[in-house]
């Protein structure tokens, strides 16, 4: 890292901080956290609830590219894309552009009480972007869990059965149906039940812990275990990731999701791709369940949908999304037109910039250089991902017993020196790196120096 004065961040005519423009450099003026986000952090601990807590207390004043600047000046490098929500950039161009026209036009009227060609637009889009060439209908919501929520509505109205199957080490949301779904107690669940009834959870494929066993061979205890101790036919939805997010960026072995899929499909079971967290380009395809040609009959976005914006879907089969009676799906925010405008402006910055290709590159300077580290350093136990949705699991050296310490030691180091690393996992002890898409592939290698001399420091 070269030095640098400090400075505060780029600023507009306004005065105000500005993305796009930003210098693409990990620039270091203060400690982490400075004075100014330390004061800023004073006022929280004051005035924000405990339980809302933060990755990492640096105070934001702009981002853009691959990076974020915070109150002092000081500019980290972003691995985190805002839990990969801003696959496209935090200031993108045309989502920017697009959010100023709308909110110029009309910011809310309720699309259940008048609507607008906005949310209609974005509807068509995701009906054609989503896999599989049949007719689809889609409908917006405002947060990954409602999507999920609404998901398992739908396919128990459309199939008129209640039990809902979902994986080991899942995460679907915070609201009571999606606490459920989530596999983890800690902090997602614990002391907020009872929770929503008739959910089952199965086993996940997870390659680096199941003793070399198939996709398939998982995939069959599962179904196994469904027709035992379930019976298929009460089962209205399986509902699974197609690359784990919170509990870890567990890629499943390959023929894992075809079976599940095939399985549901024969047995009139809805099955449901929750791509909130792997879709639009995250994974090198613009969804990951295209990776090994799964057709889901639902599917849940969220996340990379709008730049940044609050929104969420639920997209799928024709028939079984109007199943629904009329004002059984919908919410005063869902769907809000500037949303929409910004969604359909990130859209076209994923198709018009391939960021899949982008995601695939990403992948190609941090996968070479997780591998090395691996061998130089035994807690590392696992490297995986798929595309820029790649992750580390550290471990006690030649065991695979959980290391949290040393995950929680590499991820503070990343941030004392300006990398903004996030960790994950059932167990406290994944390192995952989000880059956005359109961070350049040198300001990413100099990420991967930060964090080989974060493992080095281990000892």
């Amino acid at each position: 890292m070269t030095a640098h004065p400090a400075a505060p961040p780029n600023l507009t005519p306004s005065g105000r901080a500005g993305g796009p423009g930003l210098p693409q450099e990990r620039r270091l003026v203060t400690a982490i956290p400075g004075p100014r986000s330390q004061e800023l952090h004073a006022r929280r601990l004051a005035a924000v609830a405990a339980g809302c807590s933060s990755a990492l207390p640096v105070y934001v004043a702009a981002a853009g590219g691959g990076v974020v600047v915070d109150v002092d000046g000081n500019s980290l490098i972003d691995l985190g894309a805002g839990i990969a929500v801003v696959n496209v950039g935090n200031s993108a161009p045309g989502v920017v552009e697009a959010v100023r026209e709308q909110v110029a036009e009309f910011t809310h009227t309720c699309f259940t009480v008048s609507p607008y060609e906005q949310y209609v637009a974005v509807c068509e889009a995701l009906n054609r972007l989503t896999p599989g060439d049949h007719e689809k209908r889609s409908v917006l919501f405002n947060s990954g869990a409602e999507a999920v929520e609404n998901a398992v509505k739908i396919a128990r109205a459309a199939t008129g059965r209640q039990a809902v199957v979902v994986f080991e080490h899942a995460y679907h949301g915070r609201t009571n149906l999606t606490m459920a779904l989530t596999a983890k107690s800690m902090p997602y669940k614990h002391s907020f039940g009872p929770f929503a009834p008739e959910v089952y959870r199965m086993p996940m494929s997870y390659p680096f812990r199941d003793g070399g066993r198939s996709g398939e061979a998982v995939a069959a205890e599962a179904i196994t275990r469904i027709e035992k101790e379930i019976g298929a036919g009460g089962v209205a939805a399986i509902v699974v990731e197609p690359v784990q997010g919170e509990g870890g960026f567990v890629v499943p072995a390959p023929g894992f999701l075809p079976a599940l899929a095939e399985f549901a499909r024969a047995r009139g079971i809805v099955f449901v791709a929750d791509e909130i967290q792997t879709g639009f380009a995250r994974t090198g395809d613009v969804f990951a369940c295209e990776h090994e040609g799964v057709v889901p009959d639902l599917i849940t976005t969220a996340k990379g949908i709008a730049g940044g914006m609050p929104l969420s879907a639920v997209t799928g089969r024709a028939e079984i999304m109007d199943s629904v009676h009329a004002g059984g799906l919908g919410g005063t925010y869902a769907g809000n037109p500037v949303a929409c405008a910004a969604a359909l402006a990130a859209i076209r910055a994923v198709e018009e910039g391939d960021l899949s290709a982008r995601a695939r590159a990403l992948g190609d300077v941090m996968l070479p250089r997780l591998r090395r580290l691996a061998e130089q350093h035994p807690v590392i136990g696992d490297v995986r991902g798929r595309g820029a949705m790649v992750a580390v699991e550290l471990v006690r050296p030649g065991t695979l017993e959980p290391d949290p310490a040393a995950t929680a030691a590499v991820n503070a180091a990343c941030h004392a020196a300006g990398v903004l690393t996030l960790t994950a996992g059932t167990y406290g002890n994944v390192l995952r790196f989000l880059p956005p898409l359109v961070m350049g592939e040198d300001l990413l290698a100099e990420a991967m120096d930060v964090l080989a001399d974060a493992f080095a420091s281990l000892g």
